[in-house]
C-alpha cells in the first residue's frame, strides 16, 4: 500500500506524455508510532478534508467535521509531528483578510474565530493554516509487519476504504448535479495473470503515470477538478491449478532448472488459455 505521491513541480507546457517528473524518492513508513498517529479515525477524517478542500484552520476543520477546536488543534499537532500535515504560508494573513478573500473550505463558509499562534496579542495574531503534506509513502509489506503493526494497518485500511466508498456513493447520488463530470470519470474491472515481481512493476508504472499528470496549481487549466485516484490489486482465491504450479515452482527451485530432468506440465495448457495473459476486462 502506498499513499498518493505529491506534485512534482512540473514546469512548462508539456503534454502529460512528455512530462518528466521530479518526484522525491519513496519513503518507507515503518515507524509504529507514526502509523498509529495516521490510523486514528479523526485524523483520517481531517486529512481527508484537507486533501479534498485544501488548507484549513483548526476552527474550520472543527466546523466541517463536527468537532471542537481543541480536538482538531491537538490532532493537527500530532499529524504535524510525524510529517503528515504542515503549516502553510497562508498563516501570515489575518482572519478578516482570509474571509474577505472568499477562500473556499468546503463547509459553507469561513470560521472567524481562527486559531492564532500562542503569545500573539489579540488583533495581531497569526492564523495557523494547515495543509496535507504530499509524498510517496510506502507501508511495510505484510510479511514484515509485527502483529501490532498489522492491527494498526488493518484499522488504517478499514477507515480509508470506508471513506472512499462513502464518497463514491455520494457521487452516484449527486450525479445529476455534476454536469459534464457525470460522464467523465472512467471505471474498469479487469483480471490479469502476474507474478509478484510483475505486480510490483505494474504498481510502479501506475505511480509513474500519476506523477506524469501532476502539475503545480498555477499551471492547472480552468475547468480542472480534483480527481481522486485509487489503485487496488489483490490475488484471486487460490485454485488447485495455482497450488500445483506453486508446488512445482518450489520443487524446481530446490532441484535446479527442470527438476533433475523431470518435465513439468504447464498449469494452464496453451490450448485452454487465451493468447495473452489478460483474461477479462469490464470497462464502463
Amino acid at each position: 500500500m502506498a499513499q498518493e505521491p505529491g506534485p512534482p513541480g512540473i514546469r512548462g507546457a508539456e503534454t502529460p506524455t512528455e512530462r518528466t517528473s521530479a518526484t522525491p524518492a519513496p519513503v518507507d513508513l515503518s515507524d509504529l508510532a507514526a502509523l498509529k498517529a495516521l490510523a486514528q479515525p479523526r485524523r483520517q477524517r481531517m486529512l481527508h478534508h484537507l486533501t479534498l478542500h485544501g488548507p484549513a484552520t483548526s476552527a474550520t476543520l472543527a466546523r466541517a467535521l463536527g468537532l471542537n477546536t481543541g480536538s482538531t488543534s491537538y490532532h493537527l499537532r500530532e499529524l504535524a509531528r510525524y510529517g503528515f500535515v504542515e503549516e502553510t504560508g497562508a498563516g501570515a494573513e489575518t482572519a478578516t483578510t482570509r474571509v474577505g478573500a472568499g477562500v473556499a473550505e468546503g463547509d459553507g463558509g469561513m470560521e472567524a474565530r481562527a486559531e492564532r499562534v500562542p503569545g500573539q496579542g489579540h488583533g495581531h495574531g497569526r492564523e495557523r493554516w494547515w495543509r496535507a503534506v504530499p509524498g510517496d509513502r510506502r507501508f511495510p509489506p505484510r510479511s514484515r509487519q509485527s502483529a501490532e503493526m498489522r492491527h494498526v494497518m488493518d484499522e488504517l485500511n478499514h477507515h480509508a476504504y470506508a471513506a472512499d466508498l462513502a464518497l463514491f456513493e455520494q457521487l452516484q447520488r449527486d450525479s445529476a448535479k455534476t454536469g459534464p463530470w457525470a460522464d467523465a470519470f472512467p471505471y474498469s474491472r479487469g483480471t490479469i495473470r502476474l507474478t509478484p515481481p510483475e505486480l510490483q512493476e505494474f504498481f510502479e508504472e501506475y505511480i509513474a503515470l500519476l506523477n506524469r499528470y501532476k502539475r503545480a496549481e498555477a499551471e492547472t487549466p480552468a475547468g480542472a477538478r480534483t480527481v481522486l485516484t485509487r489503485f487496488l490489486a489483490f490475488p484471486a482465491p487460490l485454485t488447485d491449478a495455482d497450488a500445483d504450479a506453486d508446488a512445482d515452482a518450489e520443487s524446481d527451485a530446490g532441484a535446479g532448472v527442470g527438476g533433475a530432468g523431470r518435465e513439468v506440465a504447464p498449469a494452464h495448457p496453451v490450448d485452454a488459455a487465451p493468447g495473452h495473459n489478460r483474461k477479462e476486462t469490464e470497462p464502463s
